[in-house]
Protein backbone atom coordinates (compact mmCIF):
# COMPACT_ATOMS: atom_id res chain seq x y z
CA UNK A 1 0.00 0.00 0.00
CA UNK A 2 1.34 3.42 -0.94
CA UNK A 3 2.49 5.68 1.85
CA UNK A 4 1.68 8.73 -0.22
CA UNK A 5 -1.48 10.53 0.82
CA UNK A 6 -3.29 12.49 -1.84
CA UNK A 7 -4.28 16.06 -1.10
CA UNK A 8 -8.00 16.34 -0.32
CA UNK A 9 -10.35 17.71 -2.97
CA UNK A 10 -11.38 20.39 -0.49
CA UNK A 11 -9.06 21.79 2.15
CA UNK A 12 -10.24 23.23 5.45
CA UNK A 13 -8.30 25.20 8.04
CA UNK A 14 -8.56 22.13 10.27
CA UNK A 15 -6.75 20.10 7.58
CA UNK A 16 -4.06 22.77 7.40
CA UNK A 17 -3.69 22.70 11.18
CA UNK A 18 -3.22 18.92 11.23
CA UNK A 19 -0.56 19.08 8.54
CA UNK A 20 1.19 22.16 9.96
CA UNK A 21 1.20 21.19 13.65
CA UNK A 22 4.00 18.55 13.51
CA UNK A 23 6.18 20.84 11.37
CA UNK A 24 5.51 23.76 13.70
CA UNK A 25 6.35 21.54 16.66
CA UNK A 26 9.59 20.61 14.91
CA UNK A 27 10.62 24.24 14.48
CA UNK A 28 9.40 25.09 17.97
CA UNK A 29 11.59 22.37 19.44
CA UNK A 30 14.51 23.62 17.35
CA UNK A 31 13.88 27.14 18.61
CA UNK A 32 14.35 25.92 22.19
CA UNK A 33 17.93 24.83 21.48
CA UNK A 34 19.17 28.41 21.03
CA UNK A 35 17.98 29.70 24.43
CA UNK A 36 19.12 26.43 26.04
CA UNK A 37 22.64 26.63 24.65
CA UNK A 38 22.85 30.36 25.41
CA UNK A 39 21.72 29.69 28.98
CA UNK A 40 24.41 27.02 29.41
CA UNK A 41 27.11 29.35 28.06
CA UNK A 42 25.88 32.29 30.15
CA UNK A 43 26.35 30.25 33.33
CA UNK A 44 29.93 29.18 32.53
CA UNK A 45 33.15 31.18 32.69
CA UNK A 46 33.61 34.48 30.78
CA UNK A 47 29.97 34.59 29.60
CA UNK A 48 30.26 37.80 27.57
CA UNK A 49 33.21 36.58 25.50
CA UNK A 50 31.77 33.07 25.07
CA UNK A 51 28.29 34.29 24.14
CA UNK A 52 29.80 36.73 21.65
CA UNK A 53 31.97 33.97 20.14
CA UNK A 54 29.02 31.57 20.00
CA UNK A 55 26.94 34.13 18.11
CA UNK A 56 29.70 34.76 15.57
CA UNK A 57 30.58 31.07 15.07
CA UNK A 58 26.94 30.16 14.65
CA UNK A 59 26.57 32.96 12.10
CA UNK A 60 29.53 31.58 10.12
CA UNK A 61 28.07 28.06 10.21
CA UNK A 62 24.65 29.32 9.07
CA UNK A 63 26.20 31.29 6.23
CA UNK A 64 28.20 28.31 4.97
CA UNK A 65 25.28 25.90 5.24
CA UNK A 66 22.87 28.36 3.62
CA UNK A 67 23.03 26.93 0.07
CA UNK A 68 21.86 23.55 1.36
CA UNK A 69 18.97 24.71 3.57
CA UNK A 70 16.40 24.78 0.77
CA UNK A 71 16.85 21.03 0.20
CA UNK A 72 13.64 20.52 2.18
CA UNK A 73 11.59 22.79 -0.08
CA UNK A 74 13.23 21.31 -3.19
CA UNK A 75 12.45 17.74 -2.16
CA UNK A 76 8.89 18.66 -1.23
CA UNK A 77 8.32 20.28 -4.63
CA UNK A 78 10.33 18.03 -6.97
CA UNK A 79 10.51 14.42 -5.71
CA UNK A 80 7.74 12.57 -7.56
CA UNK A 81 9.29 9.24 -8.60
CA UNK A 82 12.51 7.21 -8.71
CA UNK A 83 14.15 9.32 -11.42
CA UNK A 84 13.44 12.67 -9.76
CA UNK A 85 14.51 11.29 -6.36
CA UNK A 86 17.87 10.05 -7.65
CA UNK A 87 18.55 13.21 -9.65
CA UNK A 88 17.84 15.53 -6.73
CA UNK A 89 19.72 13.29 -4.27
CA UNK A 90 22.89 13.41 -6.41
CA UNK A 91 22.60 17.18 -6.57
CA UNK A 92 22.12 17.58 -2.80
CA UNK A 93 24.99 15.22 -1.97
CA UNK A 94 27.33 17.16 -4.27
CA UNK A 95 26.23 20.39 -2.63
CA UNK A 96 26.95 18.86 0.79
CA UNK A 97 30.54 18.22 -0.28
CA UNK A 98 30.92 21.81 -1.49
CA UNK A 99 29.60 23.44 1.68
CA UNK A 100 31.80 21.23 3.84
CA UNK A 101 34.79 22.25 1.74
CA UNK A 102 33.82 25.88 2.33
CA UNK A 103 33.87 25.27 6.08
CA UNK A 104 37.34 23.71 5.82
CA UNK A 105 38.65 26.71 3.86
CA UNK A 106 37.30 29.10 6.50
CA UNK A 107 39.15 27.12 9.18
CA UNK A 108 42.55 27.59 7.51
CA UNK A 109 44.22 29.75 10.21
CA UNK A 110 45.35 32.67 7.99
CA UNK A 111 41.92 32.83 6.36
CA UNK A 112 40.09 32.69 9.65
CA UNK A 113 42.43 35.24 11.21
CA UNK A 114 41.81 37.70 8.37
CA UNK A 115 38.02 37.23 8.47
CA UNK A 116 37.66 37.63 12.22
CA UNK A 117 40.32 40.14 13.22
CA UNK A 118 40.83 42.17 10.03
CA UNK A 119 37.40 42.14 8.39
CA UNK A 120 34.92 41.70 11.26
CA UNK A 121 37.40 43.25 13.75
CA UNK A 122 36.56 40.94 16.61
CA UNK A 123 38.56 41.34 19.81
CA UNK A 124 41.34 38.73 19.86
CA UNK A 125 39.88 36.71 22.81
CA UNK A 126 36.51 36.47 21.01
CA UNK A 127 38.21 35.51 17.73
CA UNK A 128 40.11 32.65 19.41
CA UNK A 129 36.98 31.24 21.00
CA UNK A 130 35.11 31.65 17.71
CA UNK A 131 37.74 29.52 15.91
CA UNK A 132 37.34 26.67 18.41
CA UNK A 133 33.55 26.71 18.08
CA UNK A 134 33.65 26.88 14.27
CA UNK A 135 35.96 23.85 14.16
CA UNK A 136 33.57 21.88 16.36
CA UNK A 137 30.71 22.83 14.01
CA UNK A 138 32.48 21.33 10.96
CA UNK A 139 29.99 18.39 10.57
CA UNK A 140 27.03 20.79 10.79
CA UNK A 141 26.50 21.85 7.12
CA UNK A 142 26.53 18.41 5.50
CA UNK A 143 24.38 16.91 8.25
CA UNK A 144 21.83 19.70 7.75
CA UNK A 145 21.70 19.09 3.98
CA UNK A 146 21.35 15.32 4.36
CA UNK A 147 18.64 15.67 6.98
CA UNK A 148 16.63 18.32 5.14
CA UNK A 149 16.57 16.33 1.90
CA UNK A 150 14.98 13.34 3.60
CA UNK A 151 12.66 15.58 5.62
CA UNK A 152 11.41 16.97 2.31
CA UNK A 153 10.70 13.43 1.11
CA UNK A 154 8.70 12.80 4.29
CA UNK A 155 6.75 16.07 3.91
CA UNK A 156 6.04 15.25 0.26
CA UNK A 157 4.46 12.02 1.45
CA UNK A 158 2.45 13.77 4.20
CA UNK A 159 4.50 12.13 6.98
CA UNK A 160 5.14 15.31 8.92
CA UNK A 161 5.05 13.63 12.33
CA UNK A 162 8.23 11.75 11.53
CA UNK A 163 9.97 15.07 10.97
CA UNK A 164 8.99 16.03 14.51
CA UNK A 165 10.26 12.71 15.89
CA UNK A 166 13.66 13.42 14.35
CA UNK A 167 13.79 16.75 16.14
CA UNK A 168 13.10 15.01 19.45
CA UNK A 169 16.22 12.92 18.79
CA UNK A 170 18.16 16.10 18.04
CA UNK A 171 17.10 17.89 21.21
CA UNK A 172 17.64 14.84 23.41
CA UNK A 173 21.15 14.35 22.05
CA UNK A 174 21.98 18.03 22.30
CA UNK A 175 20.80 18.24 25.90
CA UNK A 176 22.71 15.13 26.95
CA UNK A 177 25.94 16.27 25.30
CA UNK A 178 25.71 19.80 26.75
CA UNK A 179 25.05 18.57 30.28
CA UNK A 180 27.75 15.89 30.15
CA UNK A 181 30.41 18.26 28.81
CA UNK A 182 29.40 20.89 31.34
CA UNK A 183 29.66 18.39 34.20
CA UNK A 184 32.77 16.42 33.23
CA UNK A 185 35.02 18.75 31.21
CA UNK A 186 36.54 22.19 31.55
CA UNK A 187 35.88 23.18 27.94
CA UNK A 188 34.98 26.82 27.27
CA UNK A 189 31.25 27.41 27.16
CA UNK A 190 31.29 28.15 23.45
CA UNK A 191 32.79 24.71 22.73
CA UNK A 192 30.18 23.01 24.91
CA UNK A 193 27.43 24.71 22.95
CA UNK A 194 28.95 23.96 19.53
CA UNK A 195 29.57 20.30 20.39
CA UNK A 196 25.98 19.89 21.54
CA UNK A 197 24.66 21.41 18.29
CA UNK A 198 26.89 19.25 16.09
CA UNK A 199 26.06 16.01 17.88
CA UNK A 200 22.35 16.79 17.85
CA UNK A 201 22.08 17.49 14.14
CA UNK A 202 24.20 14.45 13.17
CA UNK A 203 21.99 12.09 15.20
CA UNK A 204 18.86 13.76 13.83
CA UNK A 205 20.09 13.22 10.26
CA UNK A 206 20.63 9.53 10.93
CA UNK A 207 17.22 9.17 12.57
CA UNK A 208 15.48 10.98 9.70
CA UNK A 209 17.07 8.69 7.12
CA UNK A 210 15.96 5.63 9.09
CA UNK A 211 12.39 6.92 9.35
CA UNK A 212 12.34 7.63 5.61
CA UNK A 213 13.58 4.19 4.58
CA UNK A 214 10.09 2.84 3.82
CA UNK A 215 9.20 5.83 1.66
CA UNK A 216 12.55 5.68 -0.13
CA UNK A 217 12.07 1.97 -0.85
CA UNK A 218 8.62 2.70 -2.28
CA UNK A 219 9.98 5.49 -4.49
CA UNK A 220 12.83 3.36 -5.80
CA UNK A 221 10.63 0.34 -6.61
CA UNK A 222 7.56 2.15 -7.96
CA UNK A 223 6.89 2.12 -11.73
CA UNK A 224 8.09 5.14 -13.66
CA UNK A 225 5.60 8.00 -13.89
CA UNK A 226 3.65 8.14 -17.15
CA UNK A 227 2.15 11.56 -16.56
CA UNK A 228 3.15 13.59 -19.64
CA UNK A 229 2.28 16.81 -17.81
CA UNK A 230 5.26 16.28 -15.46
CA UNK A 231 8.54 17.03 -17.26
CA UNK A 232 11.54 14.77 -16.80
CA UNK A 233 13.70 16.11 -13.95
CA UNK A 234 17.24 16.65 -15.19
CA UNK A 235 20.22 18.04 -13.33
CA UNK A 236 19.90 21.18 -15.46
CA UNK A 237 16.30 21.66 -14.35
CA UNK A 238 17.30 21.11 -10.72
CA UNK A 239 20.01 23.75 -11.01
CA UNK A 240 17.65 26.30 -12.59
CA UNK A 241 15.04 25.59 -9.91
CA UNK A 242 17.44 25.48 -6.99
CA UNK A 243 20.05 28.17 -7.54
CA UNK A 244 17.65 31.07 -6.79
CA UNK A 245 16.69 29.30 -3.56
CA UNK A 246 20.35 28.80 -2.67
CA UNK A 247 21.06 32.48 -3.35
CA UNK A 248 18.05 33.36 -1.21
CA UNK A 249 19.40 31.37 1.72
CA UNK A 250 22.90 32.74 1.19
CA UNK A 251 21.58 36.30 1.28
CA UNK A 252 19.29 35.59 4.24
CA UNK A 253 21.94 33.92 6.37
CA UNK A 254 24.51 36.44 5.23
CA UNK A 255 22.63 38.91 7.39
CA UNK A 256 23.98 37.23 10.54
CA UNK A 257 27.70 37.86 9.83
CA UNK A 258 26.76 41.36 8.65
CA UNK A 259 25.09 41.97 11.98
CA UNK A 260 28.24 40.81 13.77
CA UNK A 261 30.31 43.10 11.53
CA UNK A 262 28.25 46.20 12.33
CA UNK A 263 27.83 45.32 16.00
CA UNK A 264 31.58 44.91 16.40
CA UNK A 265 32.03 48.44 15.03
CA UNK A 266 29.13 50.08 16.83
CA UNK A 267 28.52 51.34 20.33
CA UNK A 268 28.76 48.74 23.14
CA UNK A 269 30.24 46.10 20.79
CA UNK A 270 30.92 43.26 23.24
CA UNK A 271 27.58 43.72 25.00
CA UNK A 272 25.69 43.86 21.68
CA UNK A 273 27.45 40.74 20.37
CA UNK A 274 26.69 38.92 23.64
CA UNK A 275 23.02 39.91 23.56
CA UNK A 276 22.51 39.15 19.84
CA UNK A 277 22.24 35.30 20.04
CA UNK A 278 19.89 35.57 23.03
CA UNK A 279 17.59 38.04 21.28
CA UNK A 280 17.64 36.04 18.05
CA UNK A 281 16.87 32.85 19.97
CA UNK A 282 13.78 34.42 21.53
CA UNK A 283 12.72 35.70 18.11
CA UNK A 284 13.20 32.23 16.63
CA UNK A 285 10.94 30.81 19.32
CA UNK A 286 8.01 32.88 18.05
CA UNK A 287 8.97 32.83 14.36
CA UNK A 288 9.31 29.05 14.25
CA UNK A 289 5.68 28.35 13.41
CA UNK A 290 5.88 30.79 10.52
CA UNK A 291 9.07 29.24 9.13
CA UNK A 292 7.33 25.86 9.05
CA UNK A 293 4.51 27.25 6.92
CA UNK A 294 6.46 27.41 3.65
CA UNK A 295 6.50 23.63 3.17
CA UNK A 296 2.83 23.46 4.20
CA UNK A 297 1.91 25.80 1.35
CA UNK A 298 4.06 23.92 -1.18
CA UNK A 299 2.53 20.57 -0.25
CA UNK A 300 -1.13 21.60 0.11
CA UNK A 301 -1.69 24.43 -2.38
CA UNK A 302 -2.99 22.14 -5.11
CA UNK A 303 -2.09 21.86 -8.79
CA UNK A 304 -4.21 24.90 -9.71
CA UNK A 305 -3.79 26.84 -6.45
CA UNK A 306 -7.31 25.80 -5.53
CA UNK A 307 -6.48 25.62 -1.81
CA UNK A 308 -5.04 29.11 -1.52
CA UNK A 309 -7.95 30.64 0.44
CA UNK A 310 -7.87 28.30 3.48
CA UNK A 311 -4.07 28.50 3.54
CA UNK A 312 -4.19 32.31 3.53
CA UNK A 313 -6.89 32.42 6.22
CA UNK A 314 -4.89 30.09 8.45
CA UNK A 315 -1.77 32.22 7.89
CA UNK A 316 -3.56 35.40 8.99
CA UNK A 317 -4.80 33.86 12.22
CA UNK A 318 -1.52 32.12 13.03
CA UNK A 319 0.58 35.20 12.35
CA UNK A 320 -1.63 37.33 14.58
CA UNK A 321 -1.47 34.89 17.47
CA UNK A 322 2.32 34.48 17.26
CA UNK A 323 2.90 38.23 17.22
CA UNK A 324 0.53 38.67 20.15
CA UNK A 325 2.51 36.08 22.10
CA UNK A 326 5.82 37.84 21.48
CA UNK A 327 4.31 41.22 22.37
CA UNK A 328 3.09 39.84 25.71
CA UNK A 329 6.68 38.87 26.53
CA UNK A 330 8.32 42.01 25.12
CA UNK A 331 6.08 44.62 26.76
CA UNK A 332 5.61 43.07 30.20
CA UNK A 333 7.91 42.02 33.08
CA UNK A 334 8.15 38.63 31.37
CA UNK A 335 10.97 40.11 29.28
CA UNK A 336 13.16 40.66 32.35
CA UNK A 337 12.23 37.20 33.66
CA UNK A 338 13.15 35.57 30.34
CA UNK A 339 16.48 37.31 29.87
CA UNK A 340 17.68 37.08 33.48
CA UNK A 341 16.13 33.90 34.88
CA UNK A 342 15.82 31.75 31.76
CA UNK A 343 18.68 33.01 29.57
CA UNK A 344 20.99 33.75 32.49
CA UNK A 345 21.99 37.26 31.40
CA UNK A 346 23.22 39.81 33.87
CA UNK A 347 20.88 42.67 34.76
CA UNK A 348 22.86 45.01 32.49
CA UNK A 349 22.69 42.71 29.46
CA UNK A 350 19.05 41.87 30.12
CA UNK A 351 18.06 45.55 30.10
CA UNK A 352 19.96 46.00 26.83
CA UNK A 353 17.97 43.15 25.23
CA UNK A 354 14.47 44.49 25.97
CA UNK A 355 14.25 47.32 23.42
CA UNK A 356 15.41 45.21 20.43
CA UNK A 357 12.76 42.59 21.20
CA UNK A 358 10.06 45.27 21.37
CA UNK A 359 11.17 46.65 18.01
CA UNK A 360 10.93 43.13 16.53
CA UNK A 361 7.46 42.34 17.92
CA UNK A 362 5.87 42.21 14.44
CA UNK A 363 8.38 39.69 13.07
CA UNK A 364 6.31 36.53 13.74
CA UNK A 365 3.39 37.80 11.63
CA UNK A 366 5.77 38.90 8.89
CA UNK A 367 7.42 35.45 8.97
CA UNK A 368 4.11 33.68 8.34
CA UNK A 369 3.26 36.08 5.52
CA UNK A 370 6.68 35.60 3.91
CA UNK A 371 6.36 31.80 4.12
CA UNK A 372 2.96 31.96 2.45
CA UNK A 373 4.36 34.12 -0.35
CA UNK A 374 7.44 31.95 -0.83
CA UNK A 375 5.41 28.75 -0.73
CA UNK A 376 3.13 29.97 -3.52
CA UNK A 377 6.12 30.97 -5.66
CA UNK A 378 8.10 27.75 -5.06
CA UNK A 379 4.98 25.76 -5.93
CA UNK A 380 4.81 27.68 -9.22
CA UNK A 381 8.60 27.26 -9.78
CA UNK A 382 8.99 31.07 -9.78
CA UNK A 383 11.97 30.94 -7.44
CA UNK A 384 13.92 33.89 -8.88
CA UNK A 385 11.44 36.37 -7.41
CA UNK A 386 12.26 35.02 -3.96
CA UNK A 387 15.93 35.81 -4.51
CA UNK A 388 15.15 39.38 -5.57
CA UNK A 389 12.96 39.88 -2.51
CA UNK A 390 15.74 38.63 -0.24
CA UNK A 391 18.21 40.99 -1.94
CA UNK A 392 15.83 43.85 -1.18
CA UNK A 393 15.66 42.71 2.45
CA UNK A 394 19.43 42.46 2.85
CA UNK A 395 19.99 45.85 1.21
CA UNK A 396 17.45 47.41 3.55
CA UNK A 397 19.07 45.84 6.61
CA UNK A 398 22.53 47.06 5.55
CA UNK A 399 21.21 50.56 4.87
CA UNK A 400 19.46 50.85 8.21
CA UNK A 401 22.47 49.44 10.06
CA UNK A 402 24.83 51.87 8.36
CA UNK A 403 22.63 54.88 9.09
CA UNK A 404 21.94 53.73 12.64
CA UNK A 405 25.52 52.90 13.60
CA UNK A 406 27.52 55.41 11.56
CA UNK A 407 24.96 58.20 11.34
CA UNK A 408 23.11 58.17 14.65
CA UNK A 409 25.64 56.27 16.83
CA UNK A 410 22.93 53.89 18.03
CA UNK A 411 23.76 50.93 20.24
CA UNK A 412 24.56 48.15 17.77
CA UNK A 413 21.84 45.73 18.85
CA UNK A 414 19.15 48.43 18.60
CA UNK A 415 20.22 49.39 15.08
CA UNK A 416 20.25 45.68 14.15
CA UNK A 417 16.68 45.20 15.39
CA UNK A 418 15.43 48.19 13.39
CA UNK A 419 17.21 46.94 10.28
CA UNK A 420 15.81 43.42 10.58
CA UNK A 421 12.25 44.66 10.98
CA UNK A 422 12.35 47.14 8.09
CA UNK A 423 14.15 44.63 5.88
CA UNK A 424 11.43 42.03 6.43
CA UNK A 425 8.71 44.60 5.73
CA UNK A 426 10.45 45.44 2.45
CA UNK A 427 10.75 41.81 1.30
CA UNK A 428 7.15 40.87 2.08
CA UNK A 429 5.94 44.01 0.30
CA UNK A 430 8.07 43.12 -2.74
CA UNK A 431 6.51 39.63 -3.00
CA UNK A 432 2.96 40.62 -2.16
CA UNK A 433 1.72 41.29 -5.68
CA UNK A 434 3.41 38.45 -7.61
CA UNK A 435 2.69 35.83 -4.92
CA UNK A 436 -0.72 36.81 -3.59
CA UNK A 437 -2.20 39.07 -6.23
CA UNK A 438 -3.09 36.43 -8.80
CA UNK A 439 -6.48 34.72 -8.77
CA UNK A 440 -6.84 31.14 -7.58
CA UNK A 441 -6.10 28.70 -10.35
CA UNK A 442 -3.51 30.96 -11.93
CA UNK A 443 -0.36 29.24 -10.71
Amino acid sequence: MSTRARAPETLTERDVLRFWAPLAATWLMMSVEGPFIAAIIARLGDPEYNLAAYGVAFSFALLIESPIVMALSAATALVRDRQSFLTLRRFIYALNVLVTAGMVVLLVPPVFRWVTTEFVRLPVPVARLTYLATAVLLPWPAAIGYRRFYQGVLVRHKLTRRVAYGTVVRLTTMTAVALLLDAFTSLPGVCVGAAALSAGVVLEAIATRLMARGVVKEILTAPASRDDRVPHLTTRRVVWFYYPLALTSLLSFGINPLLSLFLARGRLPIQSLAVLPVVMSLMFLFRSGGIAYQEVCIALLGDRREHYQPLAAFARKTGGLLTLGLAVVAFTPLATFWFQRVSGLSAELASLAVLPVRILALMPALEVLLSLERGVLVHAHRTRLITWATAVEVATVIGVLYVGVAGFDLVGIVAAAAGLLLGRVASTAFLSRPALGRPAGGA
